[in-house]
């Protein structure tokens, strides 16, 4: 091979280097900010607080969800806002309660009023989590709403509230059941995902 193109080769070779570490940068960037906003509690007084879905068996949620419901609970109850939405649809095809149904006969036991409680049972994921929530928002004069979530979480559901035209502030609960380092690495390296899988165009 000729002196030049062993040049050209390495040339090359340096540029793949470059781009890849520049790729690693923005990655590792990318996490950090995902981190960052997740250790923010920005809770102030709104119209509603939205409860994000997660998983339910039958009428027991899930570990990570009620520790959602909680917070929320909590949140209602130092009167940042007069309304829970819970949000979430239906498991599977033999369920018997949706996501938020479940966390409605939850905060129910925990003593909030059933006029301080709205619920949506279609959505399957975050987005349309949110897409129901805004609409029951639009049905009842709502505008404003403290977001409940897993702190790693909080980032991608901020940024779809945004989308939406929710006006929108996070609260992550306090404690996450995703405490392990592997459960705790899986779900940063999901929401890294997602931070650029939705922008792609649908």
């Amino acid at each position: 091979m000729s002196t030049r193109g062993r040049k050209s080769k390495r040339g090359l070779a340096g540029w793949m280097w470059r781009l890849l570490l520049l790729a690693l940068v923005w990655l590792v960037g990318v996490a950090a900010y995902i981190v960052w906003v997740g250790q923010r509690d920005d809770a102030a007084r709104a119209d509603a607080i939205i409860v994000l879905g997660a998983a339910a068996y039958d009428a027991k949620p899930s570990p990570v969800f009620e520790e959602r419901i909680r917070h929320g609970i909590d949140l209602y109850k130092r009167g940042m806002a007069p309304t829970l939405i819970f949000t979430g649809g239906y498991g599977g095809s033999g369920a018997r309660f949706s996501e938020s149904q479940v966390a409605r006969r939850y905060a129910l036991r925990q003593g909030v009023p059933e006029k301080a409680i709205l619920i949506e049972s279609l959505s399957r994921n975050t987005h349309e989590n949110l897409r129901q929530a805004s609409l029951l928002m639009q049905q009842h004069n709502l505008h404003s709403v403290i977001i409940v979530s897993d702190p790693l979480h909080m980032a991608r559901a901020l940024r779809i509230s945004r989308g939406l035209g929710v006006r929108a502030v996070g609260s992550p609960t306090p404690t996450s059941r995703f405490r392990t380092f592997a459960t705790r690495w899986r779900f940063l390296l999901q929401e890294v995902y997602f931070f650029h899988r939705d922008r792609l165009p649908r």
